[in-house]
C-alpha cells in the first residue's frame, strides 16, 4: 500500500478553525483557546511533547501531520514514564504518553496533571519474560526468584506482575521485585543476570527477536489503554491549551495513516529509532491503537486499575479517575 499524501492534506484541512494552518511560527496566525473562545496568537506558543522510544514522533513525522503547523513543537523523547511524569511536574514538558497505570501513578503522587486523550491497544505489547533456555515455565515458578520490572513502581509492567502473581495464588512478597530503567535492564537480561523481566514495547520486542521466552502478557490483566495526559499548568495557558487540542487532532490522523500503512510508518520508525527492522515489524504488528476522547468507559477503567493499586498499597492515595480527566479538549475531527 502507498502513502497518500494528498489525502492526509485533505483530512488535515478538515480540522476545525481553531488551528489555522500557515508556515511554522507565522506572525498573525490566530486560533481560539479551546472553552473560552479567546484570540490567541498561535505563532507565540511553544508546546513540548513528551514522548517515550519517539512513539508519537515517528508516526506524526510518517504520516506528515505535523508540517506547518503554526505553533513550534519541541520533542522529548524518554525511555520510560516515570522519568517522563518527572519532566511534565518539573515544568519541563507539557505533556507525556503513557500507558494507564504511570498516569495514574503520576496523580497518585501529586502530580498535577490531566489526562486529555485514550486508545486501546492490545495488551500483548506488555510481558513478564524469560530467558529461553530458563527452568521457569509458569508464573508459579517465580516463587522466591528474582523479578525485575521496567521502569519503576506503578508502571504498566508493575501492573502486569502484580496480576499475574495474584492470578498464580501467589503474593507480591513471594517474589523480589526489583526495578530498572528499560535500558538498562535490557543489558543485564541479555547477558543473563536477570531471571525474569517485566517489560514492554520495543524492549520487550527487542529481548523477543533475541529469544526471550513469553511466561505471561498482559491479556487478561491489562487494559490495554494508553493516555496522553497534559500537565494542569499547560492546559491553563490560552496559547498552549489551543496549541494541544490541535496536536491532538493531528495524531489522530497520524494514528489512522500509521494502521493503514504499516509498511511506510516502520520504515520511518525504524529510520528515527535506529532499532533493527524485524523489532520495529514486531512493535508495529502490535501497536495499532486510535486515538479517541476521554469517554466514560475509558474513566471507569482507570479507576479500576487505580483502585486495585491503591488497595494493593501500591499507591499512597486513592486516585479519583473522573477528576484525572478532561474530556473537553480533544474534538476529533
Amino acid at each position: 500500500m502507498t502513502s497518500d499524501p494528498n489525502r492526509i492534506r485533505r483530512m488535515l484541512a478538515m480540522l476545525p478553525a481553531a488551528a489555522l494552518l500557515g508556515a511554522c511560527g507565522k506572525a498573525g496566525d490566530v486560533g481560539e483557546a479551546p472553552n473560552t473562545g479567546a484570540p490567541v496568537d498561535l505563532s507565540k506558543v511553544t508546546v513540548v511533547l513528551g514522548d517515550q522510544v519517539k512513539l508519537l514522533r515517528t508516526k506524526a513525522e510518517a504520516a506528515g501531520v505535523l508540517r506547518d503547523v503554526p505553533y513550534k513543537i519541541q520533542w522529548a523523547s524518554f525511555q520510560g514514564a516515570a522519568p517522563l511524569f518527572e519532566a511534565v511536574v518539573s515544568g519541563d514538558v507539557d505533556t507525556a504518553m503513557a500507558a494507564d497505570t504511570p498516569a495514574l501513578a503520576a496523580a497518585a503522587g501529586g502530580a498535577r496533571v490531566k489526562v486529555v486523550a485514550a486508545s486501546v491497544s492490545s495488551p500483548t505489547g506488555v510481558a513478564i519474560l524469560v530467558p529461553a533456555g530458563s527452568a521457569i515455565k509458569s508464573v508459579a515458578d517465580l516463587k522466591g526468584r528474582n523479578v525485575i520490572v521496567s521502569s519503576a513502581r506503578g508502571s504498566v509492567a508493575h501492573y502486569l506482575l502484580f496480576g499475574a502473581l495474584r492470578e498464580a495464588g501467589l503474593k507480591p512478597d513471594d517474589v523480589t521485585t526489583g526495578f530498572l530503567l528499560p535500558s538498562d535492564a535490557a543489558v543485564a537480561f541479555s547477558s543473563g543476570k536477570i531471571e525474569a523481566w517485566a517489560t514492554f514495547g520495543t524492549y520487550q520486542a527487542n529481548a523477543e527477536i533475541h529469544g526471550a521466552r513469553v511466561l505471561r502478557d498482559g491479556v487478561g490483566i491489562n487494559s490495554g489503554i494508553g493516555v496522553i495526559a497534559a500537565s494542569d499548568a499547560a492546559l491553563a495557558d490560552p496559547g498552549k491549551r489551543a496549541a494541544l487540542a490541535d496536536v491532538l487532532r493531528r495524531l489522530a490522523l497520524s494514528n489512522t495513516w500509521a494502521n493503514a500503512h504499516p509498511k511506510e510508518y516502520a520504515e520511518v520508525f525504524q529510520r528515527l529509532t535506529g532499532l533493527p527492522a524485524d523489532v520495529v515489524k514486531l512493535v508495529v504488528d502490535r501497536d495499532r491503537p486510535q486515538l479517541r476522547p476521554v469517554d466514560r468507559q475509558i474513566v471507569t477503567q482507570l479507576q479500576q486499575v487505580a483502585d486495585t493499586f491503591f488497595e494493593a498499597k501500591l499507591f499512597p492515595r486513592r486516585v479519583d479517575a473522573s477528576q484525572l480527566v478532561d474530556t473537553t479538549l480533544f474534538r476529533p475531527a
